[in-house]
């Protein structure tokens, strides 16, 4: 029983952890019905029927409150879904800017916009440089696609003014809205928000690769005001007038230069003079301008990965933990000083503010300040409110503002998060360590023991007697020692705790969105996020004392540099572990659904004494309902060919019968050399695209030949997907990259199978041959098309012929030696160039269909007239994918062929 005249406090609450109710969390409840509207919303769009619904429930909830109140939260939780369907509907949607995009169109034009962004581009170290690869180290097709001699320097936006309308007769400005975004070269443009430029430029709509589950660029930008891309020399734009800059132009200055400031320090003397290990370089800058200020310009598409693999890359970039850190920090010093709470919360939410507008108030930080406002409101506001509802608060206050955002990943991972800590580890962290808590508090107060629980009481007597002892042994500083032992093991619980419930939330958005399976994210984030929140602490002092003079920050630079490389290098010798990148597909909807319900569920039987052991089992079965592998999407009993749509390149997905997979070729960058930090056709958009089909690994992969259209995408194949084959013809004498994807294909496990004509096999219920290169052909040089293995693949009276870009001499030696017969199905050799599906190759196989796998506004002028001329004159139905994106190909052994359109895009 407790103390005479023992005050009413904490550790007199008999219930551990309040139940979950209706009652303790009102705006939770509130949200996540705005959350049904939301949804509803983007289904339903007839006003009328909206405004009476409103009307009808409004009128309930106003006569249920009035009348019988026990039955009011049913008609108030329709209100709140009639809100945020509201909400939803009124929002602007995003501008397509069609207007502006028909200018794209390959003429050169004149342009006048305003400047709303300009980022400098950092030029390549000599470690990115070596990464690059040599130029030559590919052979570039003739005709290859035009590239830049000169690297891109700076990053400009522009708001769209007038655009030239160029026409037989006469050329006009003509006043145009959109945005461009344009890459300068050969020199640095001294512009400032708010300048209006004109210059000539050649417009271009971003790649959009119509697949299912491809990433779109297009889509990405849009939201972001931009619609068009370009590319000019500095020596072309000029200054024509000034225009009045606005709030957002003013943000991405103050971004840019902050960002120029965190430089300007690493190319200072005194961090030179500093030992290397000490020394803030320019990819470290790149890495604190991303995490400080949201600058990610200079963050290599390998540190990305690195991080990613490792589960540990929304530490370095602007987010909700950051903006929580900033606030905590700042919120705890206030209280330590005893402030009042109200100068506290206004306090943080505006120093806050200030470091979320220094950062470009982009909208993950709009988010997480947002958030962070609402909760320490409702924390200020509201005393006796819990957690969960203040992110309910926080939640509505975002969705209200922004329905979008629902659909966001950044929402969503912030909002997993908080619910993982407030919903689910803190509960676990109560019924497990109060005991602890309990005994630790105010130790040496004996009287304290008859207010607290008998087990408590039992473990401050325990700690007290081992205290007495280590004094008189040690001396009276060691009396301490059991305590402090016994608060580190409830630190490192509480850690631990944190770390395993938040990961097994965040399954669920890794799988979806990144397609990954982060197995050390708990242990990289337990050492990261504390070496991250010191860094931080030392990086803004490091920044602020670095606006002063760089000699003042000499010293929390060399902290800041130390922490920075000691958890970079702990990236980077775990993220080459097999075990940190476990590739898998997105789950089903029904899987995500059951996910959810297990979290709510967590959450509420946590909270009952009799029922957290089933909470418990709940949310250790969440990550085996995510990544419980499901059962492809293919068709037994037919052949299936897919052409992906990978833009100027080839890959296809073909489907045996009995289910086994085979992909011909991933796509790739027209004559360039292949780089880790460069976009990878095969990462964003081959693997997303065998995902989307639940295809876990593949039975084989076929290359073609080792041209970059064909091979680019193929190293990033083999690592997400671990084909148990790789089929090659020829290896040409100077292909340098072709060898080390051989190298690549042997340290992962791949066997590797060469074919030449005249061969064949049985594989997944077809019938396969080789009808190119012939037994001694080779190829000392470098790659050339006809290198390329043409193999057709036959499924009873049906078939299809994989030409890959054999030319016509590889055609005239196939149809000489008699291996060519008719098919039902052709790939058009060479994208429909005029040097291949010659007149005599066409007849002797004489498809019913083609396809053509070709890229949109192409510089070699594929499909060729003629060719296409030549398809149609032999009555081939003829498909391309610049025109309708992937096409799919089902093919039965009776010779019958159906075709649709796969994209999604």
């Amino acid at each position: 029983m407790p103390a005479v005249g023992a005050a009413n406090f904490w550790m007199d609450d008999v219930p551990v952890v309040e139940a979950l109710r209706l009652r303790r969390v009102p705006m939770m409840a509130a949200a996540l019905c705005f959350v049904v509207g939301d949804v509803l919303a983007r289904q339903w769009h007839e006003t009328f029927f909206l405004a009476a619904a409103t009307l009808l429930v409004l009128l309930l909830a106003i006569g249920s409150v009035r009348v019988a109140q026990r039955i009011a939260i049913i008609p108030v939780a329709a209100l709140w879904v009639v809100v945020g369907c509201w909400c939803a509907q009124i929002q602007p949607p995003v501008l397509p800017q069609y207007q502006l995009a028909q200018y794209a169109d390959g003429l050169s034009r004149t342009v006048r916009g305003r400047v709303v962004r300009v980022r400098k581009l950092r030029p390549l170290t000599q470690n990115d440089a070596d990464a690059e690869g040599s130029p030559q180290s590919w052979q570039a097709e003739p005709g290859a696609w035009e590239t830049e001699p000169d690297p891109a320097m700076e990053s400009v936006d522009l708001d769209v003014q007038a655009v030239e309308d160029v026409t037989p007769d006469i050329s006009m400005m003509r006043a145009v809205q959109g945005g461009v975004r344009m890459a300068v070269s050969d020199g640095v443009l001294s512009l400032a928000c708010g300048d209006v430029v004109e210059m000539p430029l050649r417009l271009r709509v971003p790649d959009t690769y119509r697949d299912p589950g491809a990433w779109s660029h297009a889509a990405e930008l849009l939201t972001e005001g931009i619609a068009v891309q370009a590319g000019v020399k500095a020596t072309r734009v000029q200054i024509v007038g000034q225009a009045e800059r606005s709030w957002r132009c003013r943000l991405y200055a103050a971004q840019a230069w902050a960002a120029g400031r965190m430089d300007a320090f690493a190319d200072s003397r005194p961090n030179h003079l500093l030992p290397q290990k000490a020394q803030i370089s320019t990819r470290d800058a790149a890495m604190l301008d991303a995490m400080l200020f949201g600058d990610r310009e200079g963050l290599t598409q390998t540190l990305r990965v690195g991080f990613e693999r490792t589960g540990t890359f929304h530490l370095f970039v602007v987010s909700g933990l950051h903006i929580a850190l900033l606030a905590a920090a700042v919120f705890w010093i206030l209280r330590k000083v005893r402030a009042p709470e109200g100068v506290a919360v206004v306090s943080t939410i505006a120093l806050a503010t200030g470091y979320a507008l220094l950062t470009g108030f982009g909208v993950p930080v709009q988010r997480a300040l947002c958030m962070t406002a609402a909760y320490l409101l409702a924390r200020w506001l509201a005393r006796e409110t819990g957690p969960l509802n203040a992110l309910g608060t926080a939640a509505l206050a975002v969705l209200v503002l922004d329905p979008r955002a629902l659909f966001e990943a950044g929402f969503q991972m912030t909002f997993l998060v908080i619910v993982a800590i407030a919903g689910i580890a803190l509960p676990i962290a109560r019924r497990l360590l109060t005991t602890c808590n309990r005994a630790i508090y105010l130790l040496w107060i004996v009287r304290l023991d008859a207010a607290v629980p008998p087990r408590a009481a039992q473990l401050r007597v325990r700690l007290r007697v081992f205290g007495v002892l280590l004094e008189a042994l040690l001396g009276k500083h060691a009396r301490e020692v059991p305590r402090w032992l016994l608060r580190s093991f409830v630190w490192a619980v509480d850690a631990v705790l944190l770390g395993v419930v938040t990961e097994i939330c965040m399954v669920l958005p890794m799988a979806v969105y990144f397609h990954r399976a982060t197995l050390l994210a708990l242990p990289m984030n337990l050492v990261a996020v504390p070496l991250v929140a010191g860094l931080m602490c030392v990086a803004l002092p490091m920044f602020c004392l670095s606006l002063v003079s760089s000699w003042l920050a000499i010293i929390p630079g060399a902290i800041a540099a130390l922490l920075l490389h000691a958890v970079s290098a702990l990236v980077r010798h775990l993220g080459h572990a097999a075990i940190a990148d476990m590739r898998v597909p997105a789950p089903s909807g029904a899987a995500i659904v059951a996910a959810c319900i297990m979290m709510a569920f967590c959450c509420w039987a946590l909270r009952f004494r009799k029922g957290w052991g089933w909470g418990l089992a709940a949310a250790a079965i969440i990550p085996l309902v995510l990544l419980w592998p499901e059962t492809p999407l293919i068709k037994h009993g037919m052949l299936e060919v897919t052409a992906l749509d990978v833009g100027q390149g080839d890959s296809l997905l073909v489907v045996a019968p009995d289910g086994e997979t085979l992909l011909v070729d991933a796509g790739g960058p027209v004559g360039q050399a292949p780089s880790p930090d460069r976009w990878d056709v095969g990462e964003e958009v081959v693997a997303p695209y065998l995902w989307s089909r639940r295809i876990r690994r593949l039975d084989a992969v076929l290359l073609t030949h080792a041209h970059s259209d064909h091979m680019g995408g193929m190293p990033a194949v083999l690592r997400d997907m671990r084909p148990r084959e790789l089929w090659l013809s020829v290896t040409p004498g100077n292909s340098p990259d072709l060898h080390a994807l051989l190298a690549e294909a042997q340290q992962l496990g791949v066997r590797v199978r060469w074919f030449r004509a005249g061969e064949a096999f049985t594989w997944g219920g077809l019938q396969a041959s080789v009808l190119s290169p012939e037994v001694g052909y080779g190829n000392p040089g470098t790659a050339v098309n006809d290198d390329s293995l043409v193999m057709r693949l036959g499924f009873g009276k049906a078939g299809v012929l994989l030409e890959g870009d054999a030319e016509r001499p590889s055609e005239e030696t196939m149809v000489a030696r008699g291996r060519v017969a008719p098919t039902t199905l052709l790939k058009v050799g060479h994208h429909g160039s005029m040097t291949s599906t010659s007149p005599a190759f066409l007849a002797a196989v004489a498809p019913r269909d083609a396809v053509i796998s070709v890229g949109r506004h192409n510089t070699f002028g594929h499909p060729r007239f003629e060719v296409l001329q030549r398809l149609e004159a032999a009555k081939v139905r003829t498909f391309r994918t610049d025109r309708f994106g992937a096409e799919t190909f089902l093919l039965t052994s009776d010779g019958g062929i159906s075709a649709s359109a796969a994209a999604s895009n």
